[in-house]
């Protein structure tokens, strides 16, 4: 038996060696294999491990060039195209065909001492004089002209607890969204910029809490002390009640600060919704000029919900079958009214991996003033037959279709994963307007008696 675990410790060790590039993977689940097994104790496995971690850190050292302190790096992005079409009820209103693709491809360094850097960049159509926030798509155009490539994300990352039941890290920089928000709150392309915390605690396997905080750069103004950003934090309680039964259950708050900042020429605007007003601005040329900065502020209260049931299989579904009901509710208390909004949906399953696949529906009913209508999602599009009261004939608003708040509607939305990697999805907005009362003719043509519009998309997903 002594020679036999011998020759398998050997063995294993050897195996690391030879394939360094596997190691992650391999190395553990041979491990864990000799353990079961009675061949390996867990002391000699903890010695084997810690060897193979030092002749792996070596190997990868010596084959990629990199400093002692790197551990490690990943390549990773996704190719998506699209099929998308926008139809009104207005007579005014203009069926509208895109076909556009989006570029995602990003690099993450491990370091030593739980440090983690990365970025990724995203093409994208240019909005004003830089990219699309709220989206990476670019639009096939302009006889096959060249598109544009923008850093999506740039960050640097500190996990200085991650043992026992804790977790702290800490984040700077262009980040992936920290909150765990819906497209009511935040579109889920928006990749903040400023600083997070996120910590945790794990009560047992049935219980576990979540808490972020942060602080993001709206804009800089060179000609004022007081730049807009907006700060917050969310609170969220994970429960797993039964083998079949989940829950989750969050709360959250924001604030924007300096929302008067935030006019038609300072910031890119794209969505529509919110009330704003006339300002006189005077630039340093000393030519006074109108702009239109948000009337009211924004400080929302964020509830959110949803309870999770496992059913062993379902037809055409490969493994467990989930079935999620969900709700989200937002207050803000910034702005006298129009001040509320509100979804409830349910999904069916969940894609992702080789032959899964979920349908899902939501209603939602997002009031003008809600939220700050810029970093809601620009799919949930309805169509404007006027300008919004108060932005005259300034050319910012026209005829068309437009995400961002005062809308209400429906979305239905199907996904497929032929593979893990290659996923097909079918999304389809039917929204309108709340309120069209404060709507003004553009350019003398009359408002019209519809808002309602149709949003489509047909995506295929290529992940790597």
């Amino acid at each position: 038996m002594k020679n036999t675990k011998l020759a398998f410790f050997a063995g294993a060790a050897a195996l690391v060696c030879l394939a360094p590039h596997a190691h992650a993977q391999s190395a553990d689940a041979l491990i864990d294999k000799l353990v079961d097994k009675g061949i390996l104790t867990e002391s000699e496995a903890k010695d084997l491990r810690e060897e193979s971690d030092k002749d792996f850190k070596t190997a990868f050292q010596a084959k990629s060039g990199m400093p002692d302190w790197v551990t490690g790096y990943k390549i990773s992005g996704s190719f998506r195209g699209r099929f998308e079409h926008y139809s009104g009820d207005n007579d005014f209103a203009i069926d509208r065909e895109r076909w556009r693709y989006r570029l995602l491809v990003g690099l993450t360094v491990n370091l030593e001492d739980n440090l983690e850097a990365g970025f990724r960049l995203g093409s994208g159509d240019p909005k004003g004089s830089a990219g699309n926030p709220l989206s990476q798509n670019s639009t096939l155009q302009d006889n096959w002209s060249d598109k544009n490539i923008y850093i999506d994300t740039a960050y640097g990352k500190w996990t200085p607890i991650h043992s026992g039941n804790w977790m702290l890290s800490t984040t700077v920089g262009k980040m992936e969204n920290p909150f765990n928000f819906t497209p009511m709150v935040f579109d889920q392309d928006l990749t903040p910029e400023g600083g997070a915390i996120q910590s945790g605690f794990t009560f047992n396997d049935q219980q576990a809490i979540a808490f972020t905080g942060a602080a993001f750069v709206l804009d800089e103004e060179q000609n004022s002390t007081h730049d807009p950003f907006m700060y917050g934090g969310q609170m969220l309680w994970n429960a797993k009640w039964a083998p079949k039964w989940s829950s989750t259950l969050g709360l959250g708050a924001f604030a924007i600060v300096n929302p008067e900042q935030l006019t038609t020429a300072n910031v890119t605007l794209i969505n529509q919704g919110n009330t704003r007003q006339q300002v006189l601005y005077t630039p340093p040329s000393g030519t006074p000029s109108t702009l239109y900065s948000l009337k009211y502020n924004y400080t929302p209260i964020i509830a959110d919900a949803s309870v999770t049931y496992t059913a062993d299989s379902f037809p055409f579904y490969n493994g467990a079958f989930p079935i999620k009901f969900s709700g989200e509710y937002m207050n803000n208390p910034g702005a006298p009214a129009n001040n509320n909004a509100y979804w409830v949906g349910v999904m069916f399953g969940k894609s992702g991996t080789k032959k899964t696949w979920d349908i899902s529906y939501r209603y939602e009913y997002l009031e003008a003033d809600a939220w700050y209508d810029q970093l809601v999602d620009d799919d949930n599009a309805v169509y404007y037959p006027g300008n919004p009261a108060n932005y005259g004939n300034t050319g910012y608003s026209t005829l068309g279709y437009y995400g961002g708040t005062n809308v209400k509607g429906h979305l239905v939305k199907f996904n497929y994963s032929f593979t893990d990697s290659l996923t097909f999805s079918c999304t389809c907005f039917i929204n309108d307007l709340i309120d069209s009362s404060g709507l003004v003719p553009v350019a003398g043509l009359p408002i019209g008696k519809s808002s309602a519009a149709i949003h489509f998309m047909a995506d295929m997903m290529w992940k790597f």
